[in-house]
């Protein structure tokens, strides 16, 4: 072999050994080089979880009521089944809450009633004989995730207009002014609030009701409990009077003031009986009242509504600040707080009020709807209750569509439980 192959021999072998020892330190570094890039994977996970813990997290759904009267009057949503799903999911899709469909109008039921049946004869108001507006109403707002809440528009009154089916059968439940004729007040003619047989027949009905039906609760409202302030004066009332007044009658001075507070603590004795009928049911049923507002309620009809809420005679409170003039709304609103009516400051937690979209040829504008709901959240309620139904539809649904474009955008839990889905 010649001297140049020899030095490209050891060239070559001198390369394999670098090569070789090469290897060998990568080796030997090579373990600690993946300690390394998992120490630093760790390191880079808990600066992350601790980004996460820092940043904001996002508030739960604050809850409302969202609610809406549906009645038999000025429309035809219960006149069909197909229109009473249509309007749960056209009230769902504008992220409502809560319906309160009318179950009790002008002497007759929107469901088939036993009560009144047996009493005189009628089972169901005749528009809808042979059908179930109640039931409908609850099948298609279970379907689209609505609560409802009955409501027993007519209290105490029979009828409007005329006697009707009611007063005609039974003439001795009739309430009384103080020449004797039967007591009626803006055309509307009334039964006897104070006659135990009228108020086991508005129990009846109320336990017909949550017995029957898959619902969240009942409500009363300006006609339940209540009574013309000019009545009082059926010959059974007077003998109740005389009995609790060492034989004095009643005056004859409809608005003296201990007579107005004897015949409004019926009323309210009544409300709490309404109150334990329901929740002997269903201790979670809802008891939801809609009186008028207070103090004119208690003047004109013996409605002193924040007595039934001190006395925990119900769960929900709606007053009607049905006032078409935003400045007077305010107004209005203010009067009805805790505060003012001296009633335990939970009532806020409570009360959700009444507002007036349409009626007759009124409907509320754009701008005032905004402003009704935007003055009940700076007052504290997280919710309000539109009288009624046909004014979101109105203008091709513009005052449903103003309020989901900006107070109701999201859906909002119920402020309580699904007493039926639980």
């Amino acid at each position: 072999m010649d001297h140049e192959s020899k030095v490209e021999i050891g060239a070559a072998a001198g390369s394999a050994t670098i090569v070789q020892a090469q290897a060998l330190e990568a080796r030997r570094i090579w373990p600690f080089a993946v300690d390394l890039v998992l120490l630093l994977a760790c390191v880079l996970t808990l600066v992350a979880c601790q980004e996460d813990s820092n940043a904001p997290s996002v508030p739960a759904p604050t809850p409302e009521l969202r609610g809406v009267w549906i009645t038999n009057v000025d429309s035809k949503v219960l006149d069909s089944r197909t229109r009473i799903d249509e309007a749960m999911q056209f009230l769902a899709a504008h992220n409502f809450n809560v319906v309160f469909p009318v179950v009790w109008n002008d002497g007759h039921t929107l469901y088939p009633s036993a009560v009144t049946d047996s009493v005189y004869g009628v089972r169901i108001d005749p528009r809808f004989a042979g059908r179930d507006p109640l039931a409908d109403v609850v099948a298609a707002a279970r379907a689209h995730g609505l609560a409802v809440i009955p409501w027993f528009e007519f209290g105490f009154a029979a009828a409007h207009g005329t006697p009707g089916p009611l007063l005609t059968a039974k003439p001795s439940w009739a309430a009384r002014d103080t020449a004797g004729d039967v007591l009626t007040k803006n055309n509307f003619l009334w039964m006897n609030g104070y006659h135990p047989e009228v108020q086991r027949f508005l129990l009846s009905l109320v336990r017909e009701v949550v017995t029957r039906y898959d619902i969240d609760g009942v409500q009363g409202d300006d006609r339940l409990p209540a009574q013309p302030v000019e009545g009082g004066y059926a010959r059974r009332t007077r003998a109740l009077y005389r009995a609790a007044h060492a034989g004095q009658s009643p005056p004859l001075a409809p608005r003296d003031s201990i007579w107005k507070r004897w015949r409004a603590d019926q009323l309210n004795t009544f409300a709490a009986r309404v109150y334990r009928t329901v929740k002997q049911v269903d201790s979670t049923l809802q008891v939801s009242w809609a009186p008028s507002v207070y103090p004119w309620s208690y003047d004109e009809y013996l409605q002193d509504w924040p007595t039934w809420m001190r006395n925990g005679s119900g769960d929900l409170v709606h007053p009607q600040v049905y006032r078409r003039d935003s400045t007077r709304y305010r107004r209005t609103l203010q009067r009805q707080h805790p505060d003012t009516l001296k009633v335990a400051p939970m009532l806020k937690q409570s009360m959700y009020p009444g507002v007036l979209l349409q009626v007759g040829d009124y409907r509320m504008t754009p701008d005032a709807l905004l402003h009704a709901v935007h003055t009940n959240r700076a007052q504290g309620y997280a919710g309000e209750v539109f009288f009624f139904y046909e004014g979101l539809r109105a203008d091709g649904g513009r005052l449903a569509a103003v309020l989901r474009d900006h107070v109701y955008r999201d859906p909002a839990p119920l402020p309580f439980r699904r007493a039926s889905l639980d």
